[in-house]
């Protein structure tokens, strides 16, 4: 059973270690270039790579499928913490806790082997093909919902990602909907397909997308079948720079 705690103060300090992680050496807010190098082509070398950035730039490599061809694609990303995002980084602005946003659910294994196509933001409408191993289902004011969570990795753990939009996209918080991140229950339960297992949803703990903190970041965005018909007034709502600054 995966349950997490919450309460005011294991929020405060959720809170806490939030805030450092968007502003340490390899948070969003520190990315200031992402570069892919050809589909097939050779990773460009790290001189180049450095090329017109301080000594203490932080440079790290990625490596995805061409979206197109399904060839290899090496990349790389430039990281300063002295960014002139982290300068301008004022608050990530959040609703108040509220416990009534700590929801029971259920985590439904439907096939191991199950893949969900994901639009990106900088992937001009194509979409990309996720790990989606099974659903979080859970009741609101009377109704049923089933949302897509797809696998990844974090700090060396199996998370489930949940990518969600509601009714407060574009108004109260970040337009490209927002992030809940949950512990993969498959750690801890051996489930086939067709079996559940209770999760704890707490959307005091939506997140704000890494593309909200850097224009360099490649974010999924929403599925039809995660957008949801009202208002999820929970968790961070978006990131505030000083004035006369953007993305």
């Amino acid at each position: 059973m995966t349950v997490i705690t919450s309460t005011p103060e294991d929020h405060a300090l959720w809170v806490a270690a939030r805030r450092e992680a968007v502003t340490g050496p390899l948070g969003a807010l520190s990315l200031v270039k992402t570069h892919w190098s050809a589909p097939g082509a050779p990773a460009v070398d790290d001189e180049s790579a450095r090329a017109g950035y301080p000594a203490h730039a932080r440079l790290t490599r990625l490596s995805r499928s061409d979206i197109d061809t399904g060839l290899p694609q090496e990349g790389y990303r430039i990281w300063l913490q002295d960014s002139p995002a982290q300068r301008a980084f004022e608050d990530i602005e959040r609703y108040p806790y509220d416990p009534a946003w700590v929801l029971p659910a259920r985590f439904e294994l439907v096939d191991e082997t199950r893949v969900v196509p994901f639009e990106h933001i900088r992937d001009g409408g194509a979409s990309r093909d996720l790990p989606v191993t099974g659903d979080l289902v859970f009741e609101f004011d009377g109704s049923e919902y089933r949302l897509n969570a797809f696998d990844t990795r974090e700090d060396g753990r199996s998370q489930l990602q949940l990518v969600f939009g509601d009714a407060t996209n574009g108004t109260e918080t970040y337009g490209a909907g927002r992030f809940l991140f949950l512990e993969h229950p498959a750690e801890t339960a051996r489930l086939r397909p067709g079996d559940s297992v209770p999760v704890t949803l707490d959307f005091n703990r939506a997140t704000v997308p890494p593309c909200g903190f850097s224009d360099q970041m490649n974010c999924p965005l929403p599925p039809m079948q995660n957008r949801l018909p009202f208002a999820v007034r929970a968790g961070e709502r978006r990131v505030r720079f000083a004035d006369g600054f953007s993305l």
